[in-house]
């Protein structure tokens, strides 16, 4: 069944009254805007042109690339402002009644995605060659698969798709040449064996985000993995994501990376009232995928970037090969040049595993400030702690040792430390301030803030921070509260932003 949109229509013609709309869409018209609205739209529709006092209430009702307007609106002056800040986007007549029956349905309101479990993963019984299981990152098969293509894996439990539901797909793996793997989705009608659709995909199809609709009826899905040929197959993930057609990744408008190793990134950007700063946002480590911060961003009431990965079993600390990195550089970058800002009107932040990412890239662009709460530098000591200080407390972090270092002995623990600090220590951090709010008995890295001020040695540099007793999950309340504050005082004093 799908998802309930709600529209609001502004204009001289009620669209109820011209065009045919999808059972599930409801659509508030009003000739013009008065009085605060009291519901939440997926969709305005601009009819005519707005007031410069309707604009500004457009711009706090609209969320950013929701926001269509017809070829009847003057886009001028404060409208023109109105469509800069919220992404708004032309659409003409002759597509209104198509856009709202076909890709209507895109806009609903709840994001959802998920990876499925690699402990869920089965090795067929066919199977007789050499299986490696590395953690919870990957499975690595080896052997002959014949010349026909042969069941290989397979995914034990199967996923719910319900009437109506559109879902995107996308798989990591790696093989060698002489490997060829088929990834086959069969959806099945529930409770049965009845196929409701079927599709087989090969190396060349797995290039682009897998669209799958179950359009029959409820259904089970049931996803296989096939080969042939002899060599190493390397399955790594399997994503699921309630799909926005073309019209972005998790939310509209959310951007999507992917490197040469198939590895994903993802960034939204919400202009805001196009002034500065420009306030970046790292997702901390988080199992339903997505983006984190969506709300407290917003509420801000400046531009902002939120910034997103989803490998491993909840992020890899936006650590990996060359290109992977750059495409964080690149997100930042394109967003600070479309809004005309420099580094000085720059602020990256984040919580948890976000620390590590507005820390590690902080020292591209030297940003006016860095906030962060529950720093995580030394990712390699947080590891080590697993062992004694913190037993079965955060075992993705000994995957991540592994994926990021290839071991997990003491070398690459001090490796994967030094990746960090030696980015840290060589940038001049003298135009940039650091806030930061810290568990005193941090149980992950625990002498994260003392080493980065102890790391600082440039001139002009300020730091400051608040202790809270506890370890690193014990009181995230606390830290979020002086982490927003934080946020309001340096864009208050520092940016003549007038908030309480």
């Amino acid at each position: 069944m799908s998802a309930n949109i709600n529209i609001l229509q502004i204009g001289k013609v009620d669209w109820n009254e011209v065009y045919t709309l999808p059972e599930n869409v409801t659509l508030d018209y009003v000739d013009s805007l008065e009085g605060e609205l009291n519901k939440e739209y997926d969709m305005v529709f601009l009819d005519r042109t707005p007031s410069d006092a309707e604009t500004e209430m457009l711009y706090r009702l609209a969320k950013a690339y929701t926001v269509f307007v017809t070829d009847r609106v003057d886009v001028r002056g404060r409208t023109e402002w109105l469509c800069r800040s919220r992404k708004a986007q032309r659409i003409a007549d002759s597509d209104i009644q198509r856009f709202l029956k076909e890709e209507s349905r895109y806009y609903f309101t709840r994001p959802y995605g998920e990876k499925f479990k690699l402990q869920d993963l089965a090795i067929a019984q066919g199977f007789h060659g050499k299986v490696k299981w590395n953690g919870n990152y990957s499975v690595e098969l080896e052997g002959d698969y014949g010349e026909e293509f042969r069941q290989v894996a397979y995914w034990r439990f199967s996923n719910w798709m319900l009437k109506g539901e559109v879902a995107d797909f996308w798989t990591e793996y790696e093989k060698d040449i002489t490997v060829q793997v088929l990834f086959e989705f069969t959806l099945f009608a529930m409770g049965t064996s009845v196929i409701l659709e079927q599709r087989e995909l090969r190396d060349e199809d797995m290039k682009q985000v897998i669209r799958m609709e179950s359009t029959q009826g409820d259904g089970i899905l049931f996803v296989s993995v096939r080969a042939k040929g002899r060599g190493r197959v390397k399955l790594i993930a399997l994503h699921k994501r309630l799909s926005r057609g073309d019209h972005g990744f998790f939310l509209p408008g959310g951007e999507r990376y992917v490197s040469a190793q198939r590895e994903e990134a993802f960034c939204y950007f919400d202009p805001a009232d196009l002034k500065p700063p420009l306030s970046v946002y790292f997702a901390g480590y988080k199992t339903a995928q997505g983006f984190e911060g969506y709300y407290m961003m917003k509420n801000l009431g400046c531009p902002f970037l939120l910034l997103y990965e989803p490998r491993l079993d909840g992020g890899a600390f936006y650590m990996g090969s060359e290109d992977y990195e750059q495409m964080f550089v690149d997100m930042i970058k394109k967003h600070m040049d479309e809004l005309g800002f420099t580094s000085d009107q720059l602020i990256l932040s984040g919580l948890s595993m976000g620390t590590f990412g507005a820390m590690y890239y902080g020292s591209n662009f030297r940003p006016h400030a860095i906030i962060v709460g529950k720093p995580l530098a030394s990712i390699g000591n947080v590891a080590a702690n697993e062992k004694h200080l913190r037993p079965g407390g955060f075992p993705t972090s000994l995957d991540v040792l592994k994926y990021q270092c290839g071991g997990m002995d003491r070398a690459c623990v001090e490796k994967l430390n030094n990746k960090f600090w030696k980015k840290y220590e060589e940038t001049d951090w003298g135009h940039s301030k650091f806030a930061v709010a810290y568990m005193i008995e941090d149980d992950y890295d625990m002498d994260a803030y003392a080493s980065m001020l102890s790391h600082l040695s440039a001139d002009g540099v300020q730091a400051y921070g608040k202790g809270f007793h506890g370890r690193h999950n014990d009181n995230t309340d606390g830290i979020v509260n002086w982490f927003l504050a934080q946020y309001k005082k340096i864009l208050r004093e520092d940016f003549a932003r007038g908030m309480e």
